[in-house]
């Protein structure tokens, strides 16, 4: 039997990649720097920004660096390490993306990181053979509250919003995609991306981890 056109975008931190702990640290970090500490509110803005938006809060809000731009050198020197040699695959992950591979479905990442780190990171990790497309949201211009990097993603994989799914861990990503007409799954990573209940209630599937995925769910009418 003949299978469906699918393709698939997935996030890359805490999502493909064991690294959201890493980049809570780094925030942290910088903050350390300017001798604040960052609320929750603080973090919940974070999450959802671009890396030049990162710069650019952290300098306004806790007058840390010269510029936004200096800001934005800082998060480079200091992540690079992790991308290039310790990034990790959160469990089931690489798995998934065999398989899905395995069975001709075309997959990319749509990611907030910058395109260099993004590239160290899913080479180091072995996911770079099997994707079609690594795609940031500096590529377009937009932050994921906006369709416009997953879309940059889609193109490469020859399919429609409705034949896509979206692979996310972060709540307001799961938005995105689903009032664009993605279709969604939802991931756990920690409560600070977004809880188990968000995830459940607006994803169209749900899994605490890749591990629960198979490729049949993604083809399937489910």
């Amino acid at each position: 039997m003949q299978e469906k056109r699918v393709g698939v975008v997935f996030d890359c931190d805490g999502t493909l990649l064991d690294s959201m702990a890493a980049w809570r640290e780094l925030e942290s970090s910088l903050a350390e720097r300017a001798g604040a500490e960052l609320a929750k509110e603080d973090t919940d803005v974070l999450t959802t920004m671009t890396i030049p938006e990162c710069g650019a809060y952290l300098h306004g809000k806790f007058g840390l660096g010269e510029s936004g731009a200096d800001v934005e050198r800082m998060i480079d020197e200091l992540m690079r390490d992790y991308y290039e040699n310790r990034a990790v695959a959160k469990p089931g992950a690489l798995e998934l993306v065999r398989a899905l591979d395995a069975r001709g479905v075309p997959l990319a990442v749509a990611s907030s990181s910058p395109k260099p780190l993004l590239d160290a990171g899913l080479r180091s990790a072995g996911f770079a053979p099997y994707l079609r497309a690594v795609v940031s949201v500096d590529d377009v211009g937009a932050s994921k509250r906006e369709p416009a990097v997953y879309d940059r993603a889609r193109e490469a994989l020859g399919t429609t919003r409705e034949q896509t799914w979206g692979v996310e861990d972060a709540i307001y990503a799961i938005r995105t995609l689903n009032a664009a007409g993605y279709r969604t799954l939802g991931v756990h990573d920690c409560d600070l991306s977004a809880t188990r209940d968000d995830l459940r209630r607006e994803a169209d599937l749900f899994a605490e981890s890749l591990v629960e995925v198979t490729v049949d769910m993604l083809l399937g009418d489910s």
